[in-house]
């Protein structure tokens, strides 16, 4: 081959490898689109209720300190006692003072002193005392919280005498019978030792007006309450006193003995005493309850609205009182308040406090 084919060649070879380098590039399989990208969405939180207050919060017992002062009844003493006890142990700070000095010497020290801020009585407040309130500007709030039954007692070495009616025990306090033998003719020619109540006690107001009086009738033929009491007073030899702690020791001590005072005094003492059934009926919270039982009363506590706004700390212990009352009322010895008056009881606080 010739030197100048061999170079036509040559160049045509070269041109083609020039060429192909130069043409149109593969075509490149088309790039898939992104996927979007999804963005997390927070959950929208339900709108947040404003907690609500208990408007009665303030009436904690720890919520409030200060002075309680509570005076009257002695048979509501053991139960404001215990009442008192728990709400300090509740949270409550202040001082609580419970003084037993008697049912009417209770609401004189509330109506007429005006130095506490709750009486304690074993009988309703009377329309002399609620006036005698009111010249001091206050009206008495009424609170029932239980019921007690007067147990009628002789000691337990007595071995003659289990029953009584009403009206052999109204005889024994007036002084028409003065020895057993009069009472019944099976009974020893004793003379009878006879125990109760002092004359400020709500206790001996509630035993005159129910066992006593009915033996004295005045010219409307209806219990002459003077003349009961007079006669209970002028008993020859009659031991009176306001503590019922003295009372027990008393009839426990003599065999020939009779006494009366609040259900809870003779359940703690049930070893050294007897309850005498009267009119054939046994003091239990089933003679109560149905009302067989011929001699029960009401436990009442007394305050005023203008105390319970100046001092939130009386009106948080009576709170407490009647929110714990029938938790603790059976074990002192008392019985419960029929449930409308607990709740009448309660109604009236709310009153008292504009909490209603």
């Amino acid at each position: 081959m010739s030197k100048t084919i061999r170079s036509l060649m040559f160049v045509i070879v070269a041109m083609s490898l020039l060429l192909a380098a130069c043409g149109t590039p593969a075509t490149e399989a088309p790039t898939a689109a992104p996927e979007p990208t999804e963005v997390p969405v927070e959950p929208t939180a339900a709108p947040t209720e404003a907690p609500v207050e208990d408007p009665l919060a303030m009436f904690a017992p720890d919520a409030v300190t200060g002075d309680v002062i509570t005076a009257g009844s002695s048979t509501v003493f053991p139960l404001s006692e215990r009442m008192a006890e728990l709400f300090q142990q509740e949270g409550y700070t202040g001082n609580v003072t419970v003084d037993s000095i008697g049912t009417g010497a209770g609401f004189e020290r509330f109506c007429t002193a005006g130095e506490s801020d709750i009486a304690n009585a074993s009988r309703a407040i009377k329309d002399s005392e609620v006036e005698l309130c009111k010249a001091i500007g206050r009206t008495p709030i009424e609170f029932r919280v239980g019921t007690d039954a007067l147990a009628v007692v002789v000691s337990a070495e007595n071995d003659f005498v289990t029953a009584l009616s009403k009206e052999q025990i109204g005889k024994i306090y007036s002084g028409e019978f003065t020895t057993w033998d009069q009472v019944d003719a099976s009974y020893p020619a004793e003379a009878i030792a006879v125990y109760s109540p002092g004359a400020d006690s709500g206790t001996f107001d509630y035993f005159n007006e129910v066992v006593v009086a009915p033996l004295f009738l005045n010219a409307d033929g209806k219990a002459d309450l003077a003349a009961g009491e007079e006669a209970i007073l002028g008993l020859p030899g009659a031991q009176f006193s306001e503590d019922d702690n003295v009372l027990v020791q008393g009839v426990e001590g003599s065999p020939y003995a009779i006494g009366y005072f609040g259900f809870a005094y003779f359940s703690e003492n049930s070893g050294a005493l007897k309850a005498v059934a009267v009119d054939g009926v046994e003091p239990n919270q089933g003679t109560v309850d149905d009302g067989t039982y011929p001699i029960a009363r009401p436990l009442f506590i007394y305050s005023d609205a203008s105390i319970l706004a100046e001092k939130p700390q009386v009106a948080a212990y009576i709170y407490f009182y009647l929110n714990n009352v029938n938790n603790e009322i059976l074990d002192v010895g008392y019985f419960p308040a029929p449930a409308a008056d607990l709740e009448g009881s309660m109604d009236a606080w709310m009153s008292g406090t504009g909490t209603k």
